[in-house]
């Protein structure tokens, strides 16, 4: 099958620039020396984040000149230091004869200072609210810890317009579409194809191979009503996570704990879209930590367009037009429409019985 006839540009650009951005990153996922430097919030950064949200950024504004672009990175770390520079434009440039570049599947910067230029744009753009007009966020590499160890991450592409999600267009390189059960970081793609999962407002989600040329559409259904809980976390970021809560609210509901396991939070998004899991909760360790717009826009939408809700701990809507952090939310809870008050209710009880109403208010 196909997805309705709308936003055909746009996803035939995101599809396009997230084979190319694909395999930019698969280019050095074996390398020893990845270009990793240490951002101020101590997660690391690849070359491939600074290359791939130089694509990302080239293509769609050759695509969408009028459009607004927010991206995780900014090029200070490039500008600063000449050979990390070189090595970012130099992976850019190993695709610049690539077949499907030559037939257009993506626009690459043409210097060294266009390539800092864009990715500084997008490093210093907000997502805005009503009258805020077209907003691309893009998340080059979201996981880059499970990246730099070869397992599970995702390219996220989200377009806002007026600050609600309208599409979401996520790439996951090294993601079987026919994994079945628990999904752990380290569970890659054995056929190496990887996967695209996407979502169009109003109109469902759907999910194809990364491949050129796929046609293998299909969509993907609605999370059954009667079906039992499945987790999707993890478990592995306790400098995220307020510990102690997540499992005892898994246990109150019944649910095996962790379920799936994974650092990426667009995975998460996706994975729950394919049925892998339908219910995500995530309480921050301090109550004046908030999530990233990029790691969330565009990728929630995969999951409420399969029939999930999402709202943060408080039981608000998450509200996209806050800024590049989603400061006016505080975690999530996501669950099938029909579980989400059940769900949003056994995180009020476990935190009021552990005495951290705080993070309740």
């Amino acid at each position: 099958m196909s997805h309705p006839d709308i936003f055909q540009k746009e996803l035939e650009t995101a599809f396009g620039a997230l084979l190319q951005a694909s395999k930019l990153s698969q280019l050095i996922i074996s390398s020893q020396d990845k270009g990793t430097i240490t951002k101020d919030d101590f997660s690391p950064v690849t070359i491939a984040d600074f290359a791939i949200q130089a694509l990302l950024i080239s293509t769609f504004k050759d695509a969408f000149p009028e459009d607004t672009f927010v991206g995780e990175e900014d090029a200070a770390d490039l500008r600063a230091n000449e050979a990390l520079m070189s090595r970012v434009w130099d992976l850019l440039n190993t695709i610049a004869q690539d077949e499907d570049t030559q037939r257009g599947a993506c626009k690459l910067p043409q210097t060294k200072d266009q390539m800092c230029d864009l990715i500084d744009q997008a490093g210093t753009s907000h997502p805005g609210g009503a009258g805020s007009g077209r907003v691309w966020v893009f998340d080059p590499i979201d996981g880059t810890k499970t990246y730099l160890r070869g397992e599970l991450y995702a390219i996220n592409i989200g377009l806002i317009v007026d600050g609600k999600q309208t599409l979401g267009v996520v790439g996951c390189p090294n993601l079987s579409l026919h994994h079945k059960g628990p999904l752990r970081n380290s569970d890659i793609d054995p056929e190496g194809k990887g996967c695209i999962v996407y979502a169009i407002k109003g109109h469902g989600a759907f999910a194809r191979s990364l491949q050129s040329g796929s046609q293998d559409v299909k969509q993907l259904p609605k999370q059954p009503a009667t079906r039992d809980l499945s987790f999707v976390t993890c478990t592995g970021l306790v400098d995220s996570a307020l510990d102690g809560v997540h499992e005892v609210v898994a246990e109150r509901l019944g649910v095996a704990f962790p379920g799936s396991d994974l650092v990426p939070w667009v995975l998460r998004w996706a994975a729950m879209a394919l049925g892998i899991g339908n219910t995500t909760v995530w309480v921050y360790k301090r109550r004046d930590r908030f999530a990233k717009s990029w790691d969330h826009s565009g990728a929630m939408l995969l999951y409420e367009e399969t029939g999930g809700k999402i709202t943060d701990v408080h039981g608000k809507d998450i509200d996209l037009s806050a800024g590049r952090k989603l400061s006016a939310n505080f975690g999530f809870v996501a669950a099938p429409v029909a579980a989400h008050d059940k769900v949003l209710q056994a995180v009020h009880d476990v935190l009021k019985e552990q005495g951290r109403d705080a993070f309740l208010q």
